[in-house]
Formats: C-alpha cells, structure tokens, sequence
C-alpha cells in the first residue's frame, strides 16, 4: 500500500466553517508540511488545483528542493491548457526533480469555474479533449515530433526540446465517474482515483475501469482518496470528528448546498448524494462519516476511528484492488504525523525511496532556438 498525503493550498485549520484555529498557508507552512511527509515516508503529495487554490505548479516547484523523496501529484487541465506547454511544464518539472512528478488529469466539474477560466466545454466534449490531449501527450513525451488535428487539440510539428525524466511520460491519475471519465481512464491513466464512497459502490467503479482498460490490452492501478480522524480510541476519533464540524451553520450548509448542486461532475454528484442520504446519522458505512462533506467539495467523507479499526476499513479497500491512497485529515501538519504513528504501523505501507539522480549533460546555447550545438 502506498500511502499519500494532501497539501491544503485552499486554507487550513482545526475547524471547518470558521477562522477560529485557522492556519497560515504561505509557502513557510506548505514546507512544514512536505518535509514533515517526506520524512515520514508517504509516497507522494496531492497538490489540489483550482480558482480556490493557490497554484498547484508554482507550489510544487518551489517544495523541490525543500524535499528529497516525495513525489508531487500535480494537475494538468486538458480543456483550459495548450498540451505542448503543459508537457514542456510537467518535463522541466520531471527533469529537476529526478523524476518525483505524478500528473493528476482533471477534465473540471464546476461550470461556473471553467467558465471563469475561459472554457465552455460540455462534460462530453471536456473528456473528448481530454483524450485528444492525452495521445498528443504521450507523443511527446518519448520524443516524437507531432502534427495532430482533432476537434479540440490542433497542433503542427509539436515536439519537446528537454525530454522528461527517463525520456517517458510522468505517470497518469484520473478522478472520474462517468462513462466518459471510466473510458479516458481505461484507454490512457495509469492509476484511476475514487474519492471514498462504501465498498460496494467502489467495487463497482473499480471493475468498470478495470474492463474498459482490458479492452484496450492495459492494466491499471487503483487508488481512494479519503479524509482520516484516527485516534488511539474510537471515542477520541468521533469526539474530534464532531469537534472538526462544531462551528457549520445551516446557513454555511445551505450556502454549500447551492454550490455543489451546480457542478456537472457525477462523481460529485454522488458524493453529494451520499451526505444527504445520511443527514441524521452521517455514517455511511462502518467508520465511514460524511460529516465533511455538507460544506467541502471533493472528497467528503473520513474513516473515523481506533487504528485497529481504520486499518481494517483501509485492508477492505485494498481487497477491492485498490494500492494507492490519498489521504488528508485537519489540520494537516498534525495530522500527517497521527496518520504515519497510528496507522502505519498496522499497515503493509510502501515507503517512500530516494529517486535516481538525474544525469545532466554540459550543452552550450540552442542555435537560433531550435539546433543543439554540435562541435
């Protein structure tokens, strides 16, 4: 199991719904944050994106050099980005790090945003460009040079100067539950994410990405994001899950509720369902609480309890096929260090290793921006 954490660039804190215990999110507390996860030994970090968020590329860059093993999860957005800038982007990134970049596809789900963004895609047509973009992507990546005329990606002898990495693309993760979403990821990601439905909702998802990807002669991944409020007792993990919750207003519900119900990404639209399904009681499933979810988007729901009890609902995931998992929990400092003490060791977790240097090359100045000196 390789266990990953979440960088909160949209702010942070001991409470939702108020600045009470809020923290502050400059880059001095984003480095507390990945150094305190690199040491810890999580595979990588999720850089969230977003109008709500401060730059996932920016951020990632500049914790590079404050880090030395973890890999950063870093989003590209195929219906708002050129893919020959956005590869060129992701290579740098590769090529500096040793390799520690993990790209996060992600088609967009909030109308309103995109359009802020100037995208006026369709959620049919974002996953068509989604799929254009990735088979230029790829192209590139091993160094082709490419025309490509699609009715979302055009390009003409796109190619990339300063190869990646190991001269291959950074490995593929895809959040999605839709048909489109299930076929992008079975045709081109490597690792399919599900935000933390029941069991039984993500064994399906999980066995339809599966087939898609086998009709396409590919194997792939698995991966949950899910908040964690884990504690040495299941009564200390529910008296702090109420407390996280203790300042949300009907107002600050309500106000929420508006919000999501405008977004056109149906894995949103189940989580979504999924808390109002369970208002009275918030848990879904044993140790599954959607308390988070009345007032945040995304992954909305916790596994809430003792270690032994976590461990158990996290072994259950992984029997459905799931490796990867994305996990964060408020406020994140702290609760990196209570997830890797409690949790870890319960766990066959994966740690972190030291990446390969990258072997760089003396090279003067590109002649008239295109030829590499020869003599």
């Amino acid at each position: 199991m390789e266990m990953f954490w979440y960088l909160p660039t949209m702010g942070d804190g001991r409470y939702l719904g108020t600045n009470y215990g809020a923290k502050i999110t400059d880059l001095h507390y984003f480095r507390q944050i990945a150094q305190a996860v690199d040491r810890l030994g999580y595979t990588g970090m999720l850089v969230p994106t977003g109008h709500a968020c401060e730059d996932g590329w920016v951020v990632a860059s500049a914790l590079i050099q404050a880090t030395e093993r973890l890999k950063f999860l870093v989003a590209v957005r195929p219906g708002g980005m050129s893919v020959s800038i956005a590869a060129r982007m992701a290579a740098s990134f590769s090529r500096l790090s040793s390799g520690r970049l993990l790209i996060n596809v992600v088609a967009g789900g909030d109308p309103v945003e995109m359009k802020g963004d100037g995208i006026y895609l369709s959620h049919g047509d974002r996953y068509e460009a989604t799929d254009e973009f990735l088979q230029v992507w790829k192209q590139l990546m091993i160094g082709e040079s490419v025309t490509f005329h699609g009715k979302h990606v055009q390009v003409e002898g796109a190619r990339l100067q300063y190869p990646p990495f190991e001269q291959q693309s950074p490995p593929l993760f895809i959040g999605a539950s839709s048909e489109a979403g299930h076929e992008v990821a079975g045709k081109h990601i490597d690792t399919y994410l599900t935000w933390a439905e029941t069991p039984a909702m993500v064994a399906e998802k999980v066995a339809d990405v599966r087939a898609r990807a086998q009709r396409y002669g590919r194997s792939i991944k698995i991966g949950l994001r899910v908040q964690i409020i884990v504690r040495e007792t299941a009564a200390e993990a529910w008296e702090a899950a109420h407390k996280l919750i203790q300042h949300i207003t009907n107002e600050e519900v309500q106000a929420a509720k508006q919000v999501l119900d405008r977004f056109d990404s149906v894995g949103q639209r189940r989580m979504t369902q999924l808390v109002r399904e369970h208002q009275n009681s918030l848990e879904i499933s044993p140790n599954l609480w959607a308390g988070i979810g009345q007032v945040r988007g995304g992954v909305g729901t916790a596994l809430v309890g003792s270690p032994d009890e976590v461990a158990e609902r996290l072994l259950e995931y992984s029997a459905l096929g799931i490796d990867t998992f994305i996990l964060s929990g408020y406020p994140h400092l702290e609760e990196a260090y209570h997830v890797a003490e409690l949790l870890f060791p319960k766990l066959p977790v994966e740690f972190s290793k030291r990446p390969a240097e990258t072997k760089w090359e003396a090279m003067g100045e590109l002649i008239a921006e295109n030829r590499k000196p020869t003599r």
